[in-house]
This record gives C-alpha cells, sequence and structure tokens, in this order.
C-alpha cells in the first residue's frame, strides 16, 4: 500500500500525519507553531516533521511524496510559498527545500484549496465536478471547482471571500481595511469583533466578554446562549447566517455549481447549519441541484487529508507526464 506524508500548517498549529490513498490517517502529531515569518516556519516543517519521524514513525508502506497545507498564497506549481499575509511576505522554494531535505517529492498548495483537493478526492466531490467549498473557521476562504479543476487566480489568491460585503451591516471595521465584511461577521474572529462591538448594547445578555482581549469570545457558548433566547447571542447568529446564506447565493450566481459544501468549526453546529439554510432563496438556489451540504471530512483533519490529497494527485501527474516522455 502507498502512503503520504502530509503537513497542514495553520495560524497557530502543525498537524503532521501519514495518509492512505483511500484518505485514511493512519497517525498524526500536532505541533505548536504560534505567529511566525516563512523562515521561522520552514524551521518549524523541518524540525516538526524530523520529530514525527523519529517520535511516531511511518508504518511499513511505501511513501510515496510530502504534501504541505499552507495558511496564504501558494504558488504549486512551482512549488513556492509566496505569502502568509502582506506583513509576512518572504517567498521560498519550500518543495525544493523539502525534496532536498528529506529525499521525497513535495507538494505544496493553499490550506483551504488543499481541504477542496480533499473534498475531490474524497468528500462531495467524487460526485460533482462543479462545486464550492466554502470553509468557515478563524476566518472565511473558498475553494471553487469549475468542470473538475480548482480556480487558482493569476497571483494564487482565488477564493479569499471572506473580504466581500453581504449586505449586512453591524458596522464591524475587517482587518482588510473594509466594514463589514463577511469574514468580520461570521467567522471565529467576526463573531469575537461583533459580540465586542455590540455588547454595550445588550444590558441583559448572559455573554461575558474575555478580560484579555487576546483571547476571542467561544461561539459555542454564544450558540448555547442562542438557543435560551439572550438576545444579544440571538443577533449575533442572525447576522451571521444572513452573512453566510448571502455569500453563499452570492458564489452560487458566479460559478453555477450544483454542490455547495460547508466545512470548519462555525457551521459544524446543527443549530448554525440550520439558520443558514434558512436564509436561502430558493430561486437563487434552484439550480443547486446536490444542496447545500456539510462536509463529509472531519474538520479537525480537513487540512491534513488535503495535504495529502496534493501530494497524491501531483505525484499522479508528474508520473503520467513522465511516462508520455
Amino acid at each position: 500500500m502507498e502512503t503520504y506524508l502530509a503537513m497542514d500548517f495553520g495560524g497557530t498549529k502543525l498537524l503532521v500525519g501519514e495518509v492512505d490513498a483511500q484518505g485514511h490517517i493512519l497517525n498524526q502529531k500536532r505541533y505548536t507553531t504560534g505567529y511566525v515569518n516563512q523562515q521561522d516556519a520552514v524551521g518549524i516543517i523541518k524540525s516538526s516533521l524530523n520529530d514525527f519521524l523519529s517520535t511516531v514513525g511511518t508504518s511499513d508502506h511505501n511513501v510515496r511524496a510530502i504534501g504541505i497545507g499552507l495558511i496564504g498564497r501558494v504558488d504549486t506549481a512551482g512549488g513556492r510559498w509566496l505569502q502568509i499575509d502582506p506583513q509576512r511576505s518572504q517567498p521560498v522554494d519550500l518543495a525544493a527545500y523539502v525534496k532536498a531535505t528529506f529525499g521525497l517529492p513535495c507538494y505544496l498548495s493553499n490550506d483551504v484549496k488543499s481541504a477542496t483537493r480533499a473534498e475531490l478526492c474524497w468528500g462531495h466531490g467524487t460526485k460533482s465536478d462543479n462545486f464550492v467549498y466554502i470553509n468557515i473557521g478563524t476566518g472565511i476562504a473558498a475553494g471553487t471547482v469549475v468542470n473538475g479543476r480548482i480556480v487558482t487566480g493569476s497571483h494564487y489568491n482565488a477564493g479569499e471571500v471572506g473580504h466581500t460585503q453581504v449586505g449586512v451591516n453591524p458596522g464591524v471595521r475587517c482587518g482588510c481595511g473594509r466594514t463589514d465584511c463577511v469574514e468580520a461577521i461570521a467567522s471565529g474572529i467576526g463573531f469575537d469583533s461583533c459580540a465586542r462591538l455590540l455588547h454595550s448594547s445588550y444590558k441583559e445578555t448572559a455573554l461575558r466578554l474575555p478580560d484579555d482581549v487576546g483571547v476571542r469570545v467561544d461561539v459555542r457558548n454564544i450558540y448555547d446562549l442562542a438557543r435560551g433566547g439572550d438576545s444579544l447571542c440571538l443577533t449575533l447568529v442572525d447576522n451571521a447566517a444572513r452573512a453566510i446564506a448571502n455569500l453563499i447565493m452570492n458564489m452560487v450566481r458566479m460559478s453555477d455549481p450544483d454542490t455547495v459544501v460547508l466545512g470548519g468549526g462555525i457551521v459544524s453546529d446543527p443549530y448554525m447549519y440550520e439558520q443558514i439554510l434558512a436564509n436561502l432563496h430558493p430561486g437563487t438556489m434552484r439550480f443547486v441541484t446536490n444542496g447545500v451540504v456539510l462536509t463529509r471530512l472531519d474538520p479537525a483533519y480537513a487540512g491534513l487529508l488535503g495535504a495529502a490529497a496534493v501530494a497524491m494527485t501531483e505525484e499522479e501527474k508528474c508520473v503520467a507526464k513522465a511516462e508520455k516522455i
């Protein structure tokens, strides 16, 4: 059996694991990263993979390649990690470095596009060549699949849909400089920002804000209080559900998918999922024949599976190309 080493490098953590061609995670280990620049991140990737190989190891199978899913802009074809964000932009030839260090082919992709690749390989994409995958967690981003291909864009920046306005206006500033972007309302960061903005207007709310501004409000607590009728939490949930539904309908008008797949911790609660569905207009959604569905992949490991899917599919492309020569 052939397997792939997979690495999911997020904003605060790095998951390293071994995944087989059927999408089964054979083993995995978690590492803390923190807020780092790209050069430091490369060192963390090297040391973590060394630690994984020495402490966990791989199964008795043929490891074919390494896949890495990364936050920020990634040039998959060139094997380059271009940027984490505008403040952390130090392009690095990461695929070549990892290959030289560990002796295995290495392939890179953006984390959400990686998760979209996992949907293509093992999720709802096995039954659809035209779907949208929207990840709603700490932030919001999407992968759009048209005729079986993931849209990447001219600067590898396609899918940053969190920074679009969706007609819900609590008046919260987004990190991108605009006001009332969907990410500033409906992501984990957005729930926290809106709760702090609106809290003083809801004197009877039972929601308590963390004293440390570096600690975000627990969205699960917001959902629990909203179920109980807390007026602030009901407002936060209603704003987020309408914002996400409007984002979905905008993307449906843009790419004409037959399926919309939702992933990430914010939508994993059935309460929120039902609120989103209730805000979708049947006329706009009439051609989404497979509906708006939750990912079948475990949200905690979608990035790890995505990294493995990138390694598997890119390696298959290289083999096929070599065989034609």
